[in-house]
């Protein structure tokens, strides 16, 4: 799937101490108005592909270039380094990366999970409770350790409750597929591949926690300050996008399996994974990112968690993280 993250923002720092470039050259004539955006695989990113595929983005004005990166950190890497201008993540995630220095802004909801994450255990572990003393193996300061988090603290327990295993999402699925944690945070397939384990059961998953866990799309404050326009362009690209996916379903799903790629390749995986995630549309941006609405509890809900557990050092609000004007234009 699409995050993972530990003690970024100090490596972040190491890195830029280092040497390594902050932004890229603008470049001349038509390119000035190409947007280089970093993705991992996941569902529900396939609008982005769609929006390029079908030129919505072009006929937005703005040309928009995909890079794969799997690991948000070295995503993140790439955008303060200006080889990238803007990445596809979780609102979480980012809120772990942010600095005064190196600022960034998200400027569109993508999508959010609503079953596509969730924590599988054994069937002796019926309730958040009962992970107390087991083995749960998580990604340490990734989108399932906030999950996880946010879960433990619902029911007045913390890390300290549990035994914690660090395991990349899928290495924690495929860990108990094959019994060795009794537990584990993971999404699709190892949801649906935990259904089919003897003995192990979905124990909860991100439908029980709606606009918990959202994916948005942000840029470098620069990026934003000197190609408005671009920005604009890549948010009605993806405006369209999804409104072509609803009224030609079959075709979209075809067309993103395809361009997606990796685990996503076969469309009915595609498939099955895009009915645990709902996608942003302008209705729904429009409502989510009204001053004072979801986005802004979510981002701030991300911040404290994350300052709880030590991982995020300096001072960081949620109206640092967000961008209103690109949807309420």
């Amino acid at each position: 799937m699409r995050r993972v993250w530990r003690w970024g923002a100090v490596s972040l720092i190491l890195l830029l101490a280092a040497g390594a470039p902050l932004g890229r050259p603008a470049p001349a004539g038509a390119a000035a108005e190409t947007l280089l955006i970093g993705q991992s695989t996941w569902v529900g990113y396939g609008p982005l592909f769609l929006a390029r595929d079908k030129r919505f983005f072009d006929e937005a004005g703005v040309s928009v270039e995909l890079r794969t990166f799997e690991d948000p950190k070295e995503r993140f890497f790439a955008l303060v380094s200006g080889k990238l201008d803007g990445i596809a993540t979780t609102l979480d995630t980012a809120s772990l990366y942010w600095s005064t220095e190196h600022p960034f802004r998200s400027v569109l909801g993508l999508d959010d999970s609503k079953g596509g994450d969730g924590i599988v255990a054994v069937d002796a572990i019926k309730s958040i409770k009962d992970l107390r003393g087991r083995r749960v193996a998580y990604n340490k300061g990734s989108v399932s350790h906030f999950f996880l988090s946010v879960l433990l603290r619902q029911n007045g327990m913390t890390e300290q409750d549990i035994q914690s295993i660090q395991m990349q999402q899928d290495a924690a699925g495929a860990a108990f597929v094959a019994h060795k944690v009794d537990a584990a945070v993971t999404w699709e397939p190892w949801l649906s591949r935990a259904k089919r384990t003897p003995g192990g059961h979905v124990l909860v998953d991100s439908s029980s926690t709606p606009g918990l866990i959202v994916d948005i799309l942000l840029f470098r404050s620069d990026i934003i300050k000197n190609h408005p326009d671009a920005v604009k362009g890549a948010v009605q690209g993806w405006f369209r996008a999804v409104d072509y996916w609803k009224h030609h379903p079959d075709e979209s799903d075809l067309l993103m399996a395809k361009a997606v790629g990796g685990w996503l390749k076969d469309v009915t995986t595609f498939r099955e994974t895009l009915a645990g995630v709902r996608f942003y549309d302008e209705a729904i941006n429009r409502q989510y990112f009204a001053l004072g609405g979801q986005i802004y509890v979510t981002a701030q809900n991300a911040i404290d968690i994350w300052k709880s557990l030590g991982m995020i050092r300096g001072n960081v609000a949620a109206a640092d993280l967000l961008d209103p004007e690109f949807i309420n234009k």
